[in-house]
């Protein structure tokens, strides 16, 4: 009898030492994750489209250009080493007869992801091919004034593979629309002075993640809800399993990038929510105080976008002044286009927040899944007036703290002369 009442007051202990631990739910983040368990990736979630909505421009105003930043599109992660530990797990407990269907579906599902990885870090998916050639579809059929006749368009990526192939990818898919447009692509370190204009944000963002994280350290993982999932005799299984917590980390590591490979079973089916949850809330608030708008360290390490935006003002400004270009295309990373979009004002992703505010307000499944894509529009009138328009990932922005002209459009000139401001 004391033993029990000894093991139900650690027990009682442990629950209210998980519960002081963790911050309070984000309700939008639970609801979002409920539905679509691949959205806990975040910046591993493959892109989702939803549908368009343009709000028409002021009259006499016509889309004449657009400037785009996309981020590459889905691939596969760094190293083996999670999916390799799954299987050994799992085909050791199948020997021993212990899986139960959801250890069987989950052992080929790591076994598949193994494949799609195939020894191969950062590698562009067929899927992330395939999102930069639906986008680019997109784009044409949303503004085929802008590339109607012989145009000439300019695309430049990063020099990793990724990079190139997704811009392969979404300027052969603009081609197929119009055969008669121009095409310029090009890649070089001179364009990663501003397609990858990073350096040097880890140590700028180092103490404020380390503070924000200070929640998660010993918040303990229900494993034994794996264990129970996946094996028959959870008891038995513990001779196989040597590092419960680590199996629990493995599994999800091989969940979050089994979309993009485009397999199809879910396989974060085996955790419980609080592990995926958990997880989610950790890479959330890295992505964020990382890349972003924080009130913490956001004003520097937003700056690092500068060089980016001189380009897109520069390269804008001589398109609408000569009329020779129909778009300029970037193709670059996930980084350097959450500070881009923080240094423009985009919101959503660009939101000025504390720490405590960015789970509640910061969904990085959204913000910046594979694929993640901002694009200017620019209208002009027969008096030569531009205005512009703001899309991430596809849909009609707001720029915060500045007024529009009309709906989400605003002065060409108005923005240009603000830039700065969007960092305070």
């Amino acid at each position: 009898m004391k033993k029990a009442i000894l093991i139900l007051a650690g027990l009682l202990t442990l629950c209210m030492s998980m519960a002081q631990a963790q911050p309070k739910r984000s309700e939008a983040a639970v609801r979002a994750l409920m539905e679509e368990n691949s959205r806990a990736g975040n910046n591993l979630n493959s892109y989702e489209f939803f549908p368009i909505h343009d709000t028409p421009a002021p009259r006499g105003y016509k889309p004449v250009y657009i400037s785009h930043y996309g981020r590459h599109g889905s691939r596969s992660n760094w190293g083996g080493k999670a999916y390799l530990g799954v299987i050994s797990v799992l085909e050791a407990a199948e020997h021993e007869g212990l899986l139960t269907p959801d250890g069987e579906m989950l052992l080929q599902g790591a076994r598949d992801v193994l494949a799609g990885w195939d020894g191969m870090d950062g590698r562009l998916s067929q899927r992330g091919a395939r999102e930069h050639a639906a986008l680019a579809e997109r784009m044409f059929k949303r503004y085929p004034g802008v590339f109607k006749g012989q145009k000439n368009v300019r695309a430049f990526s990063s020099t990793v593979q990724r990079c190139i192939i997704s811009m392969n990818s979404f300027t052969n898919s603009l081609m197929r629309q119009n055969p008669r447009l121009q095409i310029r692509v090009d890649t070089g370190e001179k364009f990663m002075e501003y397609l990858d204009n990073e350096k040097g944000w880890q140590q700028i963002t180092a103490p404020a993640m380390r503070k924000s994280f200070e929640w998660l350290r010993d918040v303990p993982d229900d494993t034994l809800g794996v264990l129970n999932r996946v094996f028959n005799d959870p008891v038995a299984a513990r001779k196989i399993v040597k590092n419960a917590r680590q199996f629990t980390q493995d599994v999800f590591d091989t969940a979050v990038v089994a979309e993009d490979f485009d397999i199809e079973e879910n396989l974060y089916s085996v955790l419980p929510f609080d592990a995926i949850y958990r997880r989610w809330a950790q890479n959330n608030m890295f992505l964020y105080l990382g890349h972003c708008n924080s009130v913490e360290v956001g004003a520097e390490r937003v700056a690092m976008a500068k060089s980016c935006v001189e380009d897109i003002v520069a390269k804008a400004d001589e398109a609408l002044a000569t009329g020779s270009y129909a778009a300029d295309l970037r193709f670059g990373h996930d980084y350097p286009l959450m500070a881009l979009a923080s240094y423009l004002g985009i919101e959503g992703v660009g939101d000025r927040l504390e720490v405590s505010e960015i789970c509640d307000n910061w969904l990085g499944f959204w913000n910046i899944c594979m694929a993640s894509n901002l694009q200017i529009i620019f209208y002009r009138n027969k008096t030569g007036h531009v205005l512009v328009k703001f899309l991430y990932q596809e849909q009609e922005r707001r720029l915060r703290g500045l007024e529009p002209v009309a709906g989400p459009y605003y002065d060409w000139e108005t923005v240009k002369a603000n830039l700065e401001g969007y960092k305070r």
